[in-house]
């Protein structure tokens, strides 16, 4: 078995807050060299987040833990001459320069693709903005919460009923998606270069992937289609695509799109075979005309047992459904590990998040624990060729910490 697919690769991490340093994730995961670059003193803000109001309490620094995995730190002040010059060294070695700091920032840093990418035509610079390189909005700031969730439409489209608030996003879930559609950008851009020897640049947006995200229902808008507000979940026009919710309090939901062929074994495993002498429930055509009243007898009934019992009778007959999770059920979730979703550290019998893909024949890197602020200096400094005195030198001029 092949380990360490990306072995050699040099990969340097120059972005925070969520989705550029999660493409970095995912290449280290096989085996590529991540250089974090982190500002000395407090270090990548994101060492921060989880201590905002409203996350979880925990003694482990969860969202650190998960970013930075298997990275290298390294603490570089890029407003100082001689910090600038050692990133500049650092790229010059390198095989993809990842960033997602604001455009103005860029420019004063001088870390532009046009200042870069001319070092060294190998290089891919991975860029990823909120709203795009280009256009009157490309220089403004966004997360996944504004720019992927809100303004794509997602946040307004799922809400559980046309005339409810807008639903509100979690930590990260559209950074961790738009950060797949970087690394594929980047990897893309690998494959590229191995036949023309050439690096180069390479975008991607919150914007762009929450478009991509929602594209059915975009889709159907930009083909003019006439939109139906979504009504409330007892008022669906199909009962057997819909929530119901189990004696012990759990939900589970139904997703049947051949009811013809499945619903008589639906009502099997209800044990409610009479329904189909109900002149209402009897064809699709009289289900559809009374799909309130039949989600009211399936309330009904779903209340009468518990989730485990729902699972075997549904799992025993083949209806596709899905249960509505919880945190935590998460570690406990024996699918999760078996599949590879779920990880142990290499150091710890803590557990992790996998990058969402496997290649046969490729193990991935066992994950290691992520950096302290600047912890790998000396180390990486070395490997570029810095000496001892040089090394002494950026440190007592706090270019480097």
């Amino acid at each position: 078995m092949d380990k360490d697919l990306f072995a050699g690769l040099k990969v340097i991490d120059c972005a925070s807050f969520i989705a550029a340093p999660a493409a970095c994730t995912v290449l280290s995961d096989f085996g590529a060299d991540v250089i974090k670059i982190e500002p000395p003193g407090e270090g990548d803000a994101y060492r921060n987040l989880c201590q905002a109001p409203g996350y979880p309490v925990s003694e482990h620094n969860y969202a650190w833990i998960l970013e930075s995995r298997n990275k290298r730190s390294i603490a570089l002040d890029l407003k100082s001459p001689e910090g600038l010059a050692v990133l500049h060294r650092l790229v010059d070695q390198a095989d993809v320069f990842v960033t997602n700091m604001p455009l103005p920032v860029r420019r004063r840093l001088n870390i532009r693709y046009e200042d870069l990418g001319p070092r060294n035509p190998r290089l891919i610079y991975a860029s990823f903005t909120a709203y795009g390189e280009t256009g009157a909005e490309a220089e403004k700031t966004g997360f996944d919460s504004t720019a992927y969730w809100a303004r794509s439409g997602l946040m307004d489209n799922v809400k559980p009923h046309a005339d409810a608030a807008p639903a509100r996003s979690v930590a990260g879930m559209g950074d961790h998606p738009s950060a797949m559609a970087l690394y594929s950008a980047i990897v893309t851009a690998l494959y590229r270069r191995d036949r023309t020897g050439k690096g180069g640049l390479v975008s991607s947006s919150l914007i762009a992937n929450g478009l991509w995200a929602n594209g059915v229902l975009v889709q159907a808008q930009l083909c003019g289609a006439r939109m139906i507000p979504r009504p409330p979940r007892e008022q669906l026009p199909n009962a057997c695509t819909n929530m119901y919710r189990s004696r012990d309090g759990r939900w589970l939901t139904i997703s049947m799109l051949n009811e013809a062929r499945q619903f008589e074994p639906l009502l099997e495993a209800m044990g409610r075979r009479d329904i189909l002498d109900d002149p209402r429930f009897a064809t699709l055509e009289s289900r559809r005309s009374n799909s309130p009243a039949l989600i009211a007898l399936f309330d009904q009934i779903f209340a009468t047992r518990d989730l485990a019992d729902w699972r075997k009778r549904l799992d025993d007959v083949g209806i596709t459904f899905g249960v509505t999770g919880t945190l935590d059920d998460i570690p406990d979730d024996l699918q999760m590990r078996e599949a590879g979703a779920l990880v142990s550290y290499a150091d710890s019998a803590m557990l992790t998040v996998s990058s969402p893909f496997t290649l046969e024949g490729v193990e991935k890197a066992e994950p290691r624990a992520a950096p302290a602020i600047g912890q790998h200096s000396d180390e990486i400094l070395r490997e570029a060729g810095y000496g001892a005195d040089d090394i002494a030198r950026l440190r007592q001029n706090k270019a480097v910490a």
